[in-house]
């Protein structure tokens, strides 16, 4: 796929791998649908890239969790431009908090803004994702290959996600629609910063030493890589990679591996 004049709808477009991966995105020509809750942000942003590389930017705000919300996002992405070519379901949110410190308002909003904002938007563009014999492509993790501790709103919202897509893409198979399931490693980004903490509000904070992860930026330089060459699967990071292999082999020593992590966070929830 060559993204000149494509149309391409990006949630979670306000910061971090939706934001680098509209700029990537802009850079090869493409139409641009940003969506987030922050409009103002998002305004911003669309002014900019129109400027920068001549193309065509609209913003519109969507909160995923709220499904007449990604269905008007997918009427103003038809109506201003006719059709799809690509959806990056981005927007996701992350936690930080054991199962049983936790609120199950907690999980309950991990799973309506990972899962069921991808279903939504999903099911409203998939229509013209099939006129166009586009691309469904799913923002996933490492932690839906095997459970981070202290995330299993987390962990269980991107499992849910990877079986959804795995399913789809089985479904369309026929039909010339792409699924493309993207599992970035550590990259640093705002994603603990609004982690929720037990009682579900924001933890404000990383856990974690952003500088030493990936950025934003290299993640969505693979990413749209990933989807112009129509891949099913992207397990990006080294790190990412190693979990998966390892999953499959020796699953409980990567449990101790994960364990032994996640003790050496800054104020950790496992020692």
């Amino acid at each position: 796929m060559h993204f000149k004049n494509k149309t391409i709808i990006i949630t979670g477009a306000s910061s971090g791998i939706g934001k680098a991966s509209a700029e990537e995105f802009a850079e090869k020509g493409a139409n641009l649908v940003l969506a987030a809750r922050q409009y103002t942000t998002l305004c911003e942003i669309a002014k900019d890239l129109e400027a920068r590389f001549r193309i065509k930017a609209i913003a519109v705000q969507c909160d995923v969790s709220k499904e007449n919300e990604c269905q008007n996002l997918i009427k103003e992405a038809i109506s201003t431009f006719k059709t799809i070519d690509v959806l990056v379901n981005n927007a996701g949110i992350s936690m930080r908090a054991l199962f049983k410190d936790l609120d199950l308002v907690v999980l309950r909003k991990l799973m309506d803004v990972n899962f069921w904002g991808t279903v939504y938007c999903t099911k409203y563009a998939l229509p013209e994702l099939l006129k166009s014999k586009g691309s469904v492509v799913g923002i996933s993790s490492g932690a839906a290959y095997h459970g981070f501790p202290g995330r299993t709103g987390y962990s269980a919202s991107k499992f849910a996600l990877n079986g959804f897509l795995e399913a789809l893409r089985i479904e369309n198979l026929k039909t010339g629609l792409h699924v493309l399931i993207a599992a970035p490693g550590f990259t640093a980004s705002n994603i603990r910063y609004t982690a929720l903490v037990k009682d579900g509000t924001p933890q404000g904070d990383t856990s974690m030493e952003e500088g030493k992860m990936m950025t934003a930026e290299r993640t969505a330089e693979l990413l749209v890589d990933a989807i112009e060459q129509r891949k099913r699967t992207l397990v990006i990071t080294a790190q990412a990679k190693l979990m998966v292999f390892l999953d499959k082999i020796f699953p409980a020593w990567l449990d101790k591996l994960l364990y032994n992590h996640f003790t050496k966070e800054k104020d950790p929830l496992i020692t």
